[in-house]
């Protein structure tokens, strides 16, 4: 079977600066996957590569059978692929449904003539957009709040808002940018549980970024991490958390010529802490 997402040594800099070096990753159909890696890793502008807003210097992207590096992000998102992101980016003047109906915009078939004599063929489109926006906004659990600014919603409804929109535009792969980041401890169940099921749903495969751990090991099926752009592991979450490698781009490696205090020491506790520091 032709994996959903299939990317092969994808490779920017910036300058001089590295940004993402020979980047490779094959995600299955309705796949889970994560990738993961310290802040300024480089999991963001792998994003950016994958969706157009970067063009690559080499490597190559394949979604399905096509080949997308280097295209623009409309021809990527015609082409089956969607994201969030990590900095929220809705309408925020619109309403929520709104929102999802204009990111439907991107299947519709209706050129300008038929929209501006609202032909049959154009106004049965648009009453079939409209109730695919509300069945999304059920699923996503946000129906209740279908009339309201897209600005005026509570965080975590402004998550849910931005993964259904996403989902309006009929993906096969689905790229989630710190879904959870910000969220409370109630809100992260709950959305976890969403990003289990959305596969099973819509048929997508799912590629997400995420700092939450805890939520990363419990959902992803294959995990990549990446530092300074580089890959330095992939594999099963209890590979991946037992890495000597990972372990050391998240946690450093103690400086060999750290003192080593003699052993009838006392111990340093925070407080002794605080007051070196002042």
């Amino acid at each position: 079977m032709t994996a959903a997402l299939r990317i092969d040594k994808l490779s920017l800099a910036f300058g001089g600066l590295k940004a993402v070096c020979d980047f490779s990753l094959e995600l299955p159909q309705r796949g889970l996957y994560g990738l993961i890696g310290p802040n300024g890793a480089g999991k963001t502008t792998v994003f950016n590569l994958l969706t157009g807003v970067y063009k690559p210097d080499t490597g190559s992207v394949h979604l399905g059978a096509q080949r997308i590096d280097g295209k623009k992000p409309s021809f990527i998102a015609r082409a089956g692929m969607a994201r969030t992101f990590q900095n929220i980016r809705l309408f925020g003047e619109l309403s929520v449904l709104d929102n999802v109906r204009t990111a439907s915009g991107v299947r519709t078939t209706s050129g300008l003539f038929r929209t501006l004599l609202r032909t049959p063929l154009h106004v049965a489109e648009e009453r079939a957009i409209t109730e695919r926006a509300l069945e999304l906004l059920d699923v996503l659990g946000i129906t209740h709040r279908r009339d309201e600014q897209a600005k005026s919603l509570p965080y975590g409804d402004q998550r849910r808002l931005e993964i259904a929109r996403a989902l309006a535009t009929e993906p096969q792969v689905l790229l989630l940018d710190e879904p959870v980041a910000g969220m409370n401890t109630q809100e992260k169940h709950q959305m976890r549980g969403l990003i289990q099921s959305l596969r099973e749903q819509f048929g997508v495969a799912v590629l997400l970024i995420e700092h939450d751990m805890g939520l990363v090991m419990d959902i992803c099926e294959h995990i990549t991490v990446i530092d300074h752009g580089v890959t330095i592991a992939t594999g099963l979450p209890k590979t991946i958390q037992s890495n000597p490698a990972v372990i050391e781009a998240y946690l450093g490696v103690p400086e060999d010529d750290d003192p080593v205090p003699p052993p009838d020491s006392p111990p340093v506790t925070d407080a002794a802490m605080a007051v070196g520091e002042s």
